[in-house]
């Protein structure tokens, strides 16, 4: 956790701006919250979701609420920490991968798996939503989750070699997101290695990994296309899998905001601006790899029959998960059933 004189530092920092920036909402504001999370201030992930999101919310609030983003885990700490800090009130909202703090989230995981998640972003996201009360929500005890979502889903991204099958991924070393990821690469043959997204452009040039799985959106912000040579993805934008993401409050600040607040955060969080998530999330993906290839990077897309081999190869990992969690106070295998049928009634 984050030491309090790292925290006012950065407080600190963000109170030197100058003047003109900061007052705006200065005298109007009535609750001002920190939104911290571990991508830099450039990512589209700010830039393009959470400053909109933010920017409606206050304007919808007639000023009554300012959201201050911190970017890059600039109040301290750590990616796989930044739960505990919403849950523990040391910042007041979080956008954060479920998936950098293994063992939390397993419920939100079946969102995650191969062949449970293809390539439609937007039926994720409101599968989710879906599932959320019914099922999910006994992960969030300590916080109140604004929405949830997913990116465009794991592709592979690869140094030097080339792969078309899962033989060809057999003894190669694999940057994953989290525990899902890990099944993924060890079903394929290949070994998992785990860590935060920011620390792969070193691990591979410096061929700690063989490549990874990551969406294309991370393309630009990492510019991989100087330590990548290939991306591989299946047919029609089908993918290994995804990661969960979630948008968090503290649950004390949630409810210290009066109800008419409360309506407002919940109105631009809703199915709408999931469907938007989910387009912003396409089309960040889609800049991503048009970027890659533009720098020489080859854009590999797998025949059905290659993609085929590998749904083969990665199916088990469903069934895995189902006998991981069959003591985990859920019913693991219902969940999956739950799952494919929520994402099935909102595929487009």
């Amino acid at each position: 956790m984050i030491r309090r004189r790292d925290f006012l530092v950065g407080s600190a920092s963000a109170l030197a701006l100058p003047a003109y920036i900061r007052s705006g909402f200065a005298q109007s504001a009535e609750y001002t919250l920190k939104l911290h999370h571990f991508l830099g201030p450039q990512a589209p992930a700010q830039t393009q979701m959470l400053e909109p999101w933010a920017k409606r919310i206050e304007d919808d609030s007639g000023g009554r609420v300012k959201i201050e983003l911190y970017p890059a885990m600039s109040l301290g700490g750590a990616p796989n920490q930044l739960f505990r800090q919403a849950a523990e009130g040391v910042v007041d909202i979080i956008w954060a991968v479920n998936g950098y703090t293994p063992g939390l989230f397993p419920r939100s995981e079946v969102f995650e798996l191969p062949t449970i998640f293809t390539n439609d972003i937007v039926a994720a996201n409101l599968a989710m939503r879906d599932l959320f009360e019914s099922h999910l929500a006994p992960e969030f005890a300590d916080v109140h989750v604004l929405f949830m979502h997913v990116h465009a889903g794991q592709a592979l991204h690869m140094a030097s070699e080339l792969v078309r099958t899962p033989d060809d991924t057999k003894g190669k070393k694999l940057r994953v997101p989290g525990p899902t990821g890990n099944a993924v690469v060890e079903a394929m043959g290949a070994t998992p290695v785990t860590m935060p997204v920011p620390d792969l452009p070193q691990a591979l040039s410096t061929n700690a990994v063989d490549g990874a799985l990551i969406p294309w959106e991370i393309i630009p912000a990492l510019q991989l296309w100087e330590t990548t040579k290939y991306q591989i993805e299946g047919p029609d934008n089908n993918r290994f899998g995804t990661t969960t993401f979630q948008v968090s409050m503290n649950q004390g600040r949630w409810e210290e905001l009066p109800d008419d607040l409360k309506e407002v955060f919940n109105k631009h969080s809703g199915e709408d601006w999931l469907r938007e998530v989910g387009q912003i999330w396409r089309g960040i993906d889609d800049r991503g790899i048009q970027l890659a290839v533009e720098q020489g990077n080859e854009h590999v897309v797998l025949t059905e029959e290659e993609m085929g081999a590998f749904n083969t190869a990665l199916a088990p990992v469903v069934d895995r998960w189902v006998a991981e969690h069959s003591n985990a106070g859920f019913d693991p295998a219902e969940l999956v059933e739950a799952a494919r049928q929520a994402l099935a009634a909102h595929q487009s």
